[in-house]
């Protein structure tokens, strides 16, 4: 289904999938190891293809989190997040954190009716400013590993 009036990678001016840790990895293979150790005792067998079905399923999941709700892109025309997307025109300050500042923005600083997309393995934030009068939503903010370079598309200064 295409939603926009261009192809994905035509006019691409920022891509970035906010890909799990190394350590949601770890649990993905915990989570094989643990469908190995209920089923073993029927059968070695069963139990490591039980493991490798259940760690499977659960690496499809991870990915496809990721590759649906995990992206943000930008476009001359849009900015998408997530599943969300807002005309660029919409936009007004765009301001990238790092560190505590981040954690602030994430927190007690945080306006619960802004548009939230994070991911507890990102420290860095971008907040950007919705303008759209019919828009309730006074910001969004998302996890981001590239902040300064998100925040920069965003306001034009990379050009």
């Amino acid at each position: 289904m295409a939603e926009t009036s261009h192809s994905p990678a035509a006019g691409v001016l920022y891509r970035e999938y906010l890909w799990p840790a190394w350590w949601i990895w770890l649990i993905v293979l915990g989570t094989g190891f643990a469908g190995y150790a209920m089923l073993a005792p029927i059968g070695v067998g069963v139990g490591v293809t039980a493991g490798i079905a259940v760690a499977a399923l659960v690496t499809v999941a991870v990915l496809n989190h990721t590759l649906s709700s995990g992206r943000i892109e930008v476009t001359p025309e849009w900015l998408r997040v997530g599943r969300a997307r807002i005309e660029r025109e919409h936009i007004g300050d765009v301001a990238a954190y790092r560190g505590e500042d981040a954690t602030q923005q994430r927190g007690p600083a945080l306006n619960g009716t802004a548009f939230m997309c994070f991911r507890g393995w990102i420290d860095p934030v971008v907040t950007i400013e919705v303008t759209d009068p019919a828009d309730a939503t006074p910001y969004w903010i998302t996890s981001t590993r590239r902040p300064e370079e998100l925040a920069a598309v965003l306001t034009g200064a990379s050009a």
